[in-house]
């Protein structure tokens, strides 16, 4: 493999003399100018680079297995395996990673992001019934546990007993530029059983681009994660499905960007690679996925629409609000139907899309600038966000705060109907339960999950940061207005003993 690599990496550099060749004419150079000991020391040097930034990464580079675990009752094959005589065979024993004939149901690849063993990969190689391994650059194996996986990011955090990881330095994928050299570093072809990383190396062909909408029954817009909406760095170095997870490094040996194959997921395989960029929301997303918590992204609360094409022929540029949902950030900020959006804090929008992820980066509880344009006069709004409400499977194992037994989090985030985004609680102007310990002080006075709680002692609550406040200095018994559900003994007011 690391032969394959070297002649791809001497066939590149013969373009890269052929290509000083042909500048040196275009500049009226005699074609032997500069001479092929400089074109030999400019490629040298460049291997040399490309080189170093390899070794400093790859030891952070790990192999992953997923392997199905059948769940107690399941049966796989209900005639027995016979021999050639007749009788039962016995069956094989287990083989584990490392084994010559292993083969797991599937392979990816992840980064270590702390040397105490814990390592990023995508949420999308997560499964139900699995039970993962990784295979170290040093050969070592080590059955994993998910930490926390987030599909809004489609990235997930894998815990490992290992104190002594070297973790991969962070780049800054902002800066990123097209027809920078970039190389990707992953475990292609299900070779997870020896941990080695595969090297290719291109250029950055594009940044912010979007994956391919693939609509479902959970996701009905076909967009589940931010990528969507258009992030993904576009490299030409092609990636095969088990390199998701990898890394795509900068000459400096620093990650700029997570490998993935979700356009090809979705069923648009094509020459090219993409990564998730790492920057200031990837960060943020790694820190609450290292620590086991879940990940908490903005809501505006609008339904944007495009432009029409004469509008956008005119020089305009936003997304149309369609539609304000009652009680919303967008409707408290003061926005309107038909209103268009041209800005969110100081960035420029263009479409749908763009407004969906200038937002949906941010995390929740947000303030945000926003630029309006309604009947020809521009307005400047201020808006604070709420939670989105983020479909697919969530993995937290942190657990959530909980006052006298009780967790609450974003009415915004309570889902009603998983085929209808639009459809909400009663309120948002308000927090809902969504954890009651039985027999806690909160159980007794009443509380269940799905309440809304839109008072502590008569000062109104609308985010759970609000709610925490209200009640953290409260010693004795504390009154809780409630949201009216329509029921026929629903009580306004719910007092919580210490």
């Amino acid at each position: 493999m690391k032969n394959g690599w070297y002649a791809r990496l001497q066939y590149r550099s013969a373009l890269v003399i052929f290509a000083m060749f042909f500048v040196s004419i275009a500049r009226g150079e005699s074609p032997g100018s500069p001479g092929p000991e400089e074109g030999m020391a400019f490629v040298a040097a460049m291997e040399s680079a490309i080189i170093n930034a390899v070794e400093k990464a790859e030891k952070s580079v790990v192999a992953i297995a997923r392997v199905r675990v059948s769940r107690p009752g399941e049966v796989f094959n209900l005639e027995p395996r016979l021999d050639l005589f007749g009788r039962p065979l016995t069956p094989a024993p287990r083989l584990q990673p490392g084994d010559s004939d292993f083969v797991a149901t599937d392979y990816a690849a992840g980064v270590v992001v702390d040397s105490d063993g814990l390592v990023l990969t995508l949420a999308q190689i997560i499964a139900d019934d699995s039970e993962y391994y990784i295979t170290l650059n040093d050969r070592r194996v080590f059955r994993a546990t998910v930490k926390a996986a987030d599909p809004r990011s489609d990235l997930a955090v894998l815990a490992i007993p290992a104190h002594d990881l070297t973790p991969i330095p962070l780049g800054d994928a902002s800066k990123l530029r097209k027809g920078q050299i970039v190389i990707a570093l992953g475990n292609p072809y299900a070779i997870a059983r020896d941990g080695q990383v595969c090297a290719s190396w291109g250029i950055v062909s594009n940044l912010g681009r979007k994956a391919p909408a693939f609509p479902s029954d959970q996701e009905p817009t076909g967009k589940p994660t931010l990528h969507h909406f258009g992030t993904l760095i576009q490299t030409d170095a092609r990636l095969s499905f088990s390199t998701n997870g990898g890394a795509l490094i900068n000459l400096s040996g620093e990650m700029v960007g997570m490998l993935t194959a979700l356009p090809a997921v979705a069923g648009f395989e094509t020459a090219a690679g993409y990564a998730y960029p790492v920057d200031e929301t990837f960060r943020r997303v790694l820190n609450h996925l290292k620590r086991g918590e879940e990940v908490e992204y903005g809501f505006l609360g609008v339904q944007p629409e495009g432009l029409t094409l004469e509008e956008r022929a005119s020089g305009k540029n936003g997304t149309r609000v369609g539609r304000v949902i009652p009680g919303a950030p967008a409707e408290r900020a003061g926005i309107r139907p038909n209103d268009i959006i041209t800005s969110v804090n100081g960035q420029r929008i263009y479409d749908e899309d763009g407004l969906v992820l200038s937002v949906g980066r941010l995390p929740a509880d947000a303030s945000v600038n926003l630029e309006v344009l309604r009947e020809g006069r521009q307005f400047k709004l201020e808006a604070r966000l709420t939670k989105y409400p983020v479909r697919g499977k969530k993995i937290v194992t942190a657990p959530r705060p909980k006052w006298r037994g009780m967790a609450v989090d974003y009415v915004s985030a309570i889902t009603v109907a998983p085929e209808s985004f639009w459809q909400f609680p009663r309120t948002l102007e308000a927090v809902g339960v969504v954890e009651v310990d039985q027999n806690s002080p909160a159980w007794k006075a009443g509380l269940r999950p799905g309440a809304l709680i839109s008072h502590v002692n008569g000062i109104p609550v609308k985010t759970p940061r609000e709610f925490f406040e209200a009640v953290k200095s409260i010693q004795g018994p504390v009154r809780l207005g409630l949201v009216p559900d329509g029921s026929d003994d629903f009580q306004p007011v719910r007092t919580v003993e210490p």
